[in-house]
């Protein structure tokens, strides 16, 4: 995962999580509201001083905004369908080969 995602997607958990909303985080930067909208999406490189004063923000410390997050696991593994079988006829040299439609021609024939 490319760092600016990794840091977008803390900066929106801790966000939400402190209840403020981007407008709120911006004023507290002096950055525009777009900025951290951009920063949120992953479309934003920030500096170290701008790492360190979103974590600031939100009382974290600054190594946290770069922690990866944890990946999702499901409870219960998934499983897949199963497929169903093609009917098969046996050929001479005891080989299945698919059956054709009925009706249906190919090049070959």
């Amino acid at each position: 995962m490319d760092v600016r995602k990794v840091i977008g997607e803390n900066v929106r958990r801790a966000r939400v999580l402190a209840d403020l909303t981007q407008e709120e985080v911006g004023e507290r930067l002096g950055v525009d509201r777009a900025y951290i909208s951009g920063l949120e999406c992953g479309k934003r490189n920030p500096t170290a001083i701008t790492l360190w004063r979103l974590a600031t923000v939100f009382g974290l410390e600054p190594a946290r905004l770069l922690e990866r997050p944890e990946p999702l696991t499901p409870i219960k593994p998934l499983s897949r369908p199963k497929r169903k079988s093609t009917p098969t006829e046996m050929t001479p040299n005891n080989k299945s080969k698919p059956r054709r439609r009925q009706g249906h021609r190919s090049a070959r024939d």
